[in-house]
């Protein structure tokens, strides 16, 4: 399907007028089924500056031009560009990062965190002997500004140069790419038909770039997205599954062993996102009781990347919470497996409430107990 740049340009104009955040767009039901979707463009520069991010502008025209929608442009480098990464997060990127930082570090961030809207991070736990102190740092993010949490994330061994945010991490100057490849399914009616048409894109882009010696690679990561085609949940259901029965098959598996071993330029995480209030359908599975920590964890074990966007009641247990951070540390440990926690919170829902996000990214929900 091709969406034309005048069609993009009218969206976002749509958008901008109604106060949306840059690099969103609110028509994925009508013309971005089927769609070739572009969730990331990521540039990683040791030393950032206004040539970023007019080479984001280029690779973007350079993809709708091919028939791509690209929803974001993004800018990882370290701790010690922060200043000028938020300057440059003025000047028409759409997310920035300072990558895997420490606990002091985070600690002195916060404020600018806090105020910079498109500013996330991450702090990797795998060979820290983890403590409230480590758990600080989210308590805070939920007390003075919970939105952000979507922008935080616990990591553990994880992977480089993904254009997946929060988790991405700066470790050599380029680029890489990531899709929603969940908008590839529709119209397929098995598995396998939806695996060969991310096979046909991931060629289509690396024929496209793997000439330019700064391109990194392509997270062929599945990240699914709000409902309808987008979703990974609302494809499986399409297949004649419930969610539930999907879970002791092999079609995670199979999913994440494809895109591993077809991928011709693999960087980054390269597995299978369950993001729990991003997929809206998941998010229903979750209320439902169907989609419980437990369940998170043994799929991300053998297929996932951890625990994304998973509410979190003000009132739960720090213990529990340090308890479930001790385990996926063990497992990512175990197996040499990138895996990440990121918790998100309204910042006023307890156990059994409706958390309200007030984000579009996010689905209302029920807040089910750790």
């Amino acid at each position: 399907m091709h969406v034309s740049n005048d069609s993009l340009r009218s969206v976002k104009v749509q958008n901008a007028a109604k106060g949306v955040p840059r690099g969103t767009f609110l028509f994925y039901n009508t013309i971005m089924s089927s769609a070739k979707v572009i969730r990331s463009i990521c540039v990683f520069s040791s030393k950032p500056n206004q040539a970023d991010v007019e080479r984001l502008d280029s690779l973007a025209t350079t993809l709708e031009s091919n028939g791509y929608i690209v929803q974001t442009k993004r800018l990882v480098s370290t701790i010690d560009n922060i200043d000028t990464l938020v300057q440059l997060s003025k000047n028409g990127v759409d997310y920035i990062s300072v990558g895997n930082i420490t606990i002091s570090q985070a600690q002195t961030l916060l404020p600018i965190f806090y105020e910079n809207d498109s500013l996330s991070f991450n702090i990797d736990l795998a060979k820290s002997d983890i403590t409230e102190g480590h758990l600080d740092i989210l308590q805070d993010i939920i007390t003075t500004k919970p939105s952000k949490t979507f922008n935080f994330t616990y990591t553990f061994n994880n992977s480089q140069s993904s254009p997946y945010f929060p988790s991405a991490v700066y470790e050599n100057d380029g680029f890489s790419i990531g899709l929603q490849p969940t908008n590839l399914s529709e119209g397929c009616s098995s598995l396998d038909e939806w695996l060969e048409k991310m096979r046909d894109i991931w060629e289509e882009i690396y024929d496209m770039f793997n000439s330019d010696e700064d391109f990194i690679g392509i997270d062929s990561s599945i990240a699914p997205l709000f409902e309808g085609s987008s979703s990974f949940i609302n494809f499986v259901h399409k297949l004649g599954y419930s969610f539930s029965d999907t879970v002791t098959t092999d079609i995670y598996t199979r999913i994440t062993n494809y895109i591993k071993e077809k991928n011709p330029k693999p960087v980054g995480l390269c597995g299978m996102m369950l993001p729990c209030t991003e997929d809206f359908e998941l998010t229903l599975e979750y209320e439902a009781g169907n989609f419980s920590i437990e369940r998170n964890v043994f799929l991300s074990l053998h297929s996932g990347l951890g625990i994304d966007t998973y509410p979190v009641g003000i009132d739960e247990s720090p213990e529990r919470i340090l308890e479930i951070l001790r385990l996926v540390q063990s497992l990512s440990n175990k197996y040499s497996k990138p895996l990440s926690a990121r918790f998100v919170s309204d910042g006023k829902a307890r156990v059994g409430q409706k958390a309200i996000f007030n984000d579009q990214y996010l689905k209302d929900c029920i807040v089910q107990p750790l």
